[in-house]
């Protein structure tokens, strides 16, 4: 299990395609991706591209990988095989690569994660002083704009416990664009809310989806994945199993895993 690092892929852009016209528009390859915790193999011989403004909606059972495949495009977790290529950058140890890419993925999780020792404010300029070396003026202007965009400007002076679930949510997804990130990754965002808050935290993201934004979002908000997805990827233990466009996907599944699965979440 050789760790991929930059001798892997030597050329990053021969590495995304040798299309010159589908590089410009390629922002993600993943090339024969395998990925272990201990002796459990939770990702197994992964290939996917992403397209620039593409929106991917990843759902299948619990413990299929799909976590875990996006937490390895920004290096929250360690592939041991297989190549990464963020728009041009080869994902590997070395650092910089990894900082260059992180600057370019925002990513926004299950839990909202802020500090609740810093006001909403706070909480969104960090990351721009801190990383981006943003004058604390600049970040604090662009923060309010992000703040208008997920519709909670009036919250900018509150603490995140004197916000409700969807709010904290829409703050962290505010928080991931002060970054002003090429890539969003969502992981589950509505499945630590109750079901009154899941709305507004979608349409939130309908609203990025429709701003041209490229999105990978794992959730099972399959309402959500009709509306805005340009491709629906089906895994099951560490694989794609399917993967089509949401008409295909939910009238016309090619797979009896896929069936099975459809079948028992668009009941509930």
């Amino acid at each position: 299990m050789a760790d991929a690092t930059p001798g892997t892929a030597p050329d990053a852009k021969s590495a995304a395609t040798a299309d010159p016209t589908q590089e410009y528009k390629r922002i993600i390859t993943i090339e024969g991706l395998n990925k272990w915790f201990g002796t459990f193999h939770v990702l197994r011989d992964i290939d996917l591209t992403v397209e620039r403004r593409e929106k991917i909606v990843i759902c299948g059972p619990s413990g299929s990988g799909k976590s875990t495949l996006i937490r390895c495009i920004n290096r929250l977790e360690e592939h041991q095989e297989g190549t990464i290529v963020i728009d041009g950058t080869v994902l590997s140890r070395d650092l910089k690569n990894i900082d260059t890419i992180r600057r370019e993925v925002g990513m926004v999780f299950q839990q909202f994660n802020l500090f609740p020792h810093l006001t909403v404010l706070e909480n969104l300029t960090l990351a721009p002083v801190w990383v981006r070396k943003m004058p604390a003026g600049e970040a604090e202007e662009i923060a309010r704009q992000y703040l208008e965009r997920v519709k909670i400007p009036e919250q900018a002076d509150k603490y995140p416990g004197q916000l409700s679930g969807g709010q904290q949510q829409r703050v962290a997804i505010a928080r991931s664009l002060c970054m002003q990130p090429n890539i969003m990754l969502f992981d589950e965002p509505t499945s630590a809310l109750d079901p009154e808050m899941i709305k507004e935290v979608l349409d939130v993201m309908v609203d990025l989806a429709e701003s041209g934004m490229t999105m990978l979002v794992v959730t099972h908000e399959m309402g959500f994945a009709s509306q805005v997805a340009d491709r629906v990827i089906f895994m099951d233990q560490g694989q794609i199993v399917e993967q089509n466009t949401p008409s295909e996907f939910f009238n016309n599944p090619q797979s009896d895993r896929t069936k099975l699965f459809l079948s028992q979440i668009l009941d509930k």
